[in-house]
């Protein structure tokens, strides 16, 4: 089973894996990059909140891009993904979530 959280609830986990462009100074666990959103539709979202657009660019230059089975071997299979939103908040680590279930068909749940 693999977990999403964030920062501030997980982030002294000893399984989190922060999938964010950028983690908090404080934070001394393991990083996977790869899933971070490239930082221009980032940007782009934060200005205007296009959900739509983010999750679009999100998957063609992110997502569509990895092996999902690779992907589940690099972060290992009781990860807690994290990243900065709260939770009920947009976040691609809720789009990580939901390509993962859809590809490997395996538990993704939220802390």
């Amino acid at each position: 089973m693999i977990y999403t959280s964030y920062y501030r609830k997980s982030g002294n986990h000893p399984r989190a894996v922060s999938i964010a462009g950028k983690a908090p100074r404080w934070y001394r666990g393991k990083e996977y990059k790869v899933l971070a959103p490239k930082y221009w539709f980032f940007k782009k979202y934060k200005e205007d909140g296009n959900k739509e657009f983010y999750t679009e660019r999100y998957y063609a230059e992110v997502l569509d891009k990895l092996d999902p089975s690779k992907v589940l071997e690099d972060i290992g299979e009781d990860a807690i993904l994290i990243c900065w939103e709260e939770p009920g908040k947009f976040c691609h680590r809720h789009l990580v979530a939901r390509w993962l279930r859809e590809k490997l068909d395996i538990e993704v749940e939220e802390l």
